[in-house]
């Protein structure tokens, strides 16, 4: 058997006609038998039929084979090292190349993870085919870990027959206000009418909404519209990284209850877009959303004073980071305003989350909310990006 070492985030088979009748502990023992026979591991390894990773109701054992003094389990279920309570240290098996870990997660969880081997090394997983892309600017992709009752949402998937809409792409903004230029990109819906008045979605972190490995939003939109669920819609996606150059993101400052930038986008940028495309100068008719950060900021800019936005997408929303947020959120000044709020429940923005709901929940907003157990990442997000626009723009 030629050894490599590599990730297997495991079924454990070793009676392959039986393995779906097999609970977590039996295939551990199973595996004690054959873990120190490199012939009959590399036998297990050749079933084609093999579902990594291997779980049973809500059970789960990652296993991880190649030399090795520390593995660890890093990924959504222990905020990626920052929740501590939660045992991710794998077990060696006996005294053989083989460390096993379990665990156990609601059966419709959707969780990132990574393994992280002697301290210093990160590894996908090579034996399960799903990944999902995370992170700023891009990011890069985690093994996937779908629970049996977690669906994937058929609207990610593009409609091949259904209309497309047009983008305008890398379109430049010279801001007085901020003294610098801002690079945005437009969404014209399918049947784009210059006679017609369309509302707006402006979308924070607009790059990673557009990344198809992200919130993949322009074949949400493009779905949604073709099927006739929404309304046509004009979206603009504000990129926080330089023009020049794409690695320096300001995205934690410019979203930061920042005044200066919410005046950028109010006094300059939807002037603009409302004086260049056909789009409806109402405020009922306008939606600002993000994520994190960008959830953070979409609350700001919605509950501002005079606020130019009549709606507001909130996702797994950054409050701890502004406190102060609270309190503006506990009397609007827009009685209609609409606001659809998501989040994980797993080490993502739940408690926060919480508390906002019980602060919207006593004003006359009109507010959705919706939380899924899954983490801080785009997994998440991605899933619920339709739901949002259904709750703004369903016909």
């Amino acid at each position: 058997m030629m050894k490599k070492r590599f990730v297997i985030f495991l079924v454990l088979y070793l009676g392959y006609q039986s393995l779906h009748a097999q609970n977590i502990q039996a295939q551990l023992e199973k595996l004690k038998t054959v873990a120190l026979d490199s012939a009959q591991l590399s036998e297990w390894m050749k079933y084609p039929d093999i579902s990594i990773p291997y779980v049973h109701l809500d059970s789960v054992l990652f296993l991880y084979y190649g030399k090795a003094t520390k593995v660890e389990w890093m990924g959504d279920f222990n905020g990626w090292g920052y929740d501590k309570n939660f045992r991710n240290k794998g077990v060696q098996l006996d005294s053989s190349d083989l460390w096993y870990l379990k665990a156990s997660f609601p059966s419709h969880a959707r969780l990132d993870y990574k393994i992280l081997v002697d301290g210093n090394r990160w590894l996908l997983d090579p034996q399960n085919p799903h990944q999902q892309w995370s992170g700023v600017g891009g990011g890069s992709p985690n093994s996937e870990l779908r629970m049996p009752e977690w669906k994937e949402d058929e609207i990610q998937v593009e409609i091949r027959s259904g209309a497309k809409g047009k983008v305008k792409p890398d379109l430049l903004f010279n801001s007085k206000i901020l003294s610098y230029q801002i690079t945005y990109d437009v969404y014209l819906p399918a049947g784009y009418h210059t006679d017609t008045k369309y509302p707006v979605v402006y979308v924070t972190d607009g790059y990673e909404y557009m990344h198809p490995k992200l919130g993949n939003m322009i074949t949400v939109l493009d779905n949604l519209i073709a099927t006739g669920k929404i309304k046509p819609v004009i979206a603009i996606f504000i990129d926080h990284r330089e023009p020049i150059n794409r690695s320096n993101n300001k995205r934690m400052t410019e979203l930061a209850m920042n005044h200066h930038y919410y005046n950028f986008i109010s006094q300059e940028l939807v002037p603009f877009i409302e004086s260049t495309y056909a789009a409806s100068g109402e405020t009922s008719n306008r939606a600002i959303m993000g994520t994190s950060m960008g959830g953070l900021a979409a609350t700001y800019f919605a509950f501002s004073p005079q606020s130019v936005f009549g709606m507001a997408g909130i996702q797994s929303p950054a409050f701890w980071t502004q406190p102060r947020i609270y309190e503006l959120c506990k009397n609007p000044e827009n009685p209609a305003l609409r606001v659809s709020m998501t989040t994980g429940t797993i080490n993502d923005t739940f408690k926060e989350t919480q508390k906002m709901k019980e602060i919207l929940s006593s004003t006359t907003c009109q507010f959705t909310y919706r939380e899924v157990p899954e983490g801080h990442s785009w997994g998440n997000w991605r899933n619920l990006i339709d739901d949002i626009l259904l709750d703004f723009f369903k016909k």
